[in-house]
């Protein structure tokens, strides 16, 4: 009766296990396998957010439309050598020279490893509100860095760059150089006008369609007002997602 007893036992406790034990994952809300955090770490392929260097915003700064819309330029660091970000949430927040609220969006970002990112938002309402100040904030729990030890992205290369056209109406014309034998297409490109001081007084995006396999393209930028200032600077981006 005993060997018939510990069988039994045996058979239920072995169904049991079979039924409620919840083989560990990276996606469990749980700190197991070999993980150093919950789900991350080890052999998680998202890394622990605490053990990363949080994104930092150099600079938000809106720029004030005249058609009760206002665009936002600003540009967020990656310190972080061997890690990368897809899809980063983040919010930007205008206030007016009373610091009341004007308008609030959210958008996403990738940030590569040891770069610098712009993020240009055009046309945010505004209505009849100026804003005078903008705020770029991105939640670092929110941010699922996994690692990447060399970047994948083929950047082409900014070889010239002009500020041409009348002071009412300026033109910016920069050349791309592609210096891989594959096709780029589609590619986001942002500039920043800078005065002497070293701030933003005007930004703009494109999208150019194609650079040839080593070859070079154009992208172009065109304002329908003077800048705010008296630009001394010209950056112009390639804003490359990440694959």
């Amino acid at each position: 009766m005993l060997i018939i007893g510990a069988v039994v036992v045996a058979f239920f406790a072995t169904v049991g296990i079979a039924t409620f034990y919840e083989t560990p994952t990276c996606t469990d809300n749980k700190q197991n396998q070999d993980e150093t955090g919950v789900d991350c770490g080890g052999s998680c392929s998202y890394l622990c957010t605490a053990e990363q260097l949080p994104p930092t915003v150099l600079f938000s700064r809106p720029l004030t439309q005249n058609d009760g819309r206002t665009d936002v330029i600003a540009e967020v660091v990656n310190k972080n050598l061997f890690a990368a970000a897809k899809n980063v949430p983040y919010t930007i927040v205008l206030y007016d020279s009373t610091q009341a609220f004007v308008q609030s969006i959210q958008g996403v970002l990738d940030l590569p490893p040891n770069s610098s990112v712009p993020v240009f938002v055009p046309g945010i309402a505004s209505g009849k509100q100026t804003a005078v100040s903008a705020f770029l904030t991105i939640d670092k729990e929110a941010v699922r860095w996994f690692p990447l030890t060399a970047d994948p992205r083929i950047v082409p290369e900014v070889t010239s760059q002009i500020l041409t056209g009348a002071s009412t109406t300026p033109r910016i014309e920069a050349t791309l150089a592609n210096p891989t034998v594959t096709v780029l297409s589609d590619v986001p490109v942002v500039v920043l006008v800078k005065d002497e001081k070293g701030d933003v007084i005007a930004a703009s995006t494109t999208v150019v369609p194609s650079i040839p396999a080593q070859g070079f393209s154009q992208a172009l930028f065109a304002w329908n007002g003077p800048f705010p200032g008296t630009p001394s600077r010209i950056e112009v981006i390639p804003v490359i997602p990440l694959p």
